[in-house]
């Protein structure tokens, strides 16, 4: 007589029930939050699935890493999910789900949002002690689907132990760029959902303060709408109150990255392509400040 082993309930990636029976609050929420439509909600991922996500979080030292490093940014992108862990494609299969994505619809108000299995400018991010991302309101059309207009981004924290003095915080600006006026720090399994347009300011634009071996990790996933004639409009980085002659430099990088934006959208350049352009005009950014 043989002997089977019961098959194993597969763990859900979250309780998206959960989340459908708040809809209400959770869309009020949404709306009237300040500066910019948003939502911060905490215990995301089912507690085991988090905990997986966050083991599988591969390093910086595999090859698959596109380097942004230039003076608006410096960070770390990883947008090839046939390479990650099972529980982190779990994990971008559900956020990527239609149901999912009807949640999000609902929850933002808007229509007709599909997800971008492409990661176009999403997947894995992390920055490293030093790291940091000048505020902006992000490009607005897809660089590979000319019809697709960004509209919402799912921020995805996996941070086993951040603590506060490590910097990194999501800052949250309003229109005149006066002052903050929200800060979310990157706390794992905490997930951030906002609408973004052309004034959706937000970044986190201090060098993190994190030792060896920390980084700040997330996984970053946009929602577009496919619109007859939509806007394009570049990454438009701000210089904030105080930051005097480097906003200088932050402006002539926002050019030469408007010309790196051309290049994706009219010759079909890849992420790792211009990771390593924008590598090389900082290098020389660099050594001709020193000479």
């Amino acid at each position: 007589m043989s002997s089977t082993q019961p098959e194993e309930t597969p763990v859900a990636v979250l309780d998206l029930g959960s989340l459908e029976s708040e809809l209400d609050i959770l869309r009020e929420t949404y709306r009237s939050a300040f500066p910019f439509p948003h939502i911060v909600l905490e215990d995301f991922l089912e507690p085991e699935i988090a905990q997986l996500a966050m083991k599988e979080f591969p390093s910086l030292e595999g090859e698959r890493w596109n380097t942004f490093i230039h003076t608006n940014e410096r960070k770390f992108s990883h947008n090839d999910p046939a390479t990650w862990g099972p529980t982190l494609q779990s994990v971008l299969n559900e956020l990527n789900s239609a149901r999912f994505v009807q949640f999000v619809s609902e929850l933002t108000g808007i229509d007709g949002l599909v997800p971008d299995e492409t990661l176009e400018g999403g997947g894995l991010h992390q920055s490293i002690a030093g790291g940091f991302l000048n505020i902006h309101a992000d490009y607005t059309v897809h660089p590979h689907r000319r019809l697709w207009q960004r509209r919402v981004n799912l921020l995805l924290y996996l941070n086993d132990d951040w603590q506060p003095e490590y910097g990194g915080d999501l800052e949250f600006w309003g229109t005149d760029m006066k002052r903050c006026e929200k800060k979310v720090a990157p706390l794992g399994n905490r997930v951030v959902i906002f609408t973004t347009d052309m004034d959706s300011l937000h970044g986190h634009p201090e060098p993190m303060t994190c030792p060896p071996g920390v980084a700040r990790r997330s996984l970053a996933l946009y929602y577009f709408t496919s619109e007859k004639d939509p806007i394009v409009r570049s990454t438009e980085y701000r210089a904030r109150p105080g930051d005097g002659l480097h906003s200088v430099l932050i402006y002539a990088d926002k050019q030469l990255l408007r010309a790196y934006d051309w290049t994706k959208r009219h010759l079909g350049v890849s992420d790792e392509a211009g990771s390593k352009l924008l590598g090389y005009v900082e290098r020389l950014r660099r050594k001709d400040s020193r000479d």
